[in-house]
């Protein structure tokens, strides 16, 4: 049987570090964050600095995830025991951060010294 991989892109405002934070916060309320994943069927079974080993699902559907986040740029999950999913199953987050389309402006300050005009409205990018 061939192993397919299926490529999706997104793009966020979350920094990486921000958006790791969320992939591997394994407290109660995460299926606030990743719906797939429900509250009964959190299992963390050991969790480090960089990865954990967590089982998760909803559904009746559940799997065993290593979660591998010792490089910045990257968090791999490695299905290690699944109900549904077969064997070298596994999930790759790749973050690339993009270019600032105006350094001039960053959320939420003021643009170099000066101030906003009007109604004291922020200046956005």
């Amino acid at each position: 049987m061939t192993q397919r991989e299926i490529h999706f892109h997104q793009t966020t405002t979350l920094t990486p570090e921000q958006y790791v934070a969320g992939l591997t916060d394994f407290g109660p309320g995460r299926e606030k964050l990743f719906g797939n994943s429900a509250d009964e069927y959190l299992q963390v079974h050991h969790s480090a600095r960089s990865d954990a080993d967590v089982t998760e699902g909803s559904g009746g559907i559940w799997e065993r995830l290593h979660y591998d986040w010792s490089d910045p740029n990257r968090v791999v999950l490695t299905t290690t025991d699944s109900n549904t999913w077969g064997g070298a199953s596994g999930y790759v987050y790749t973050f690339s951060r993009q270019p600032k389309r105006d350094d001039r402006y960053r959320p939420g300050n003021r643009a170099r010294g000066q101030e906003p005009q009007g109604t004291g409205a922020r200046i956005r990018a």
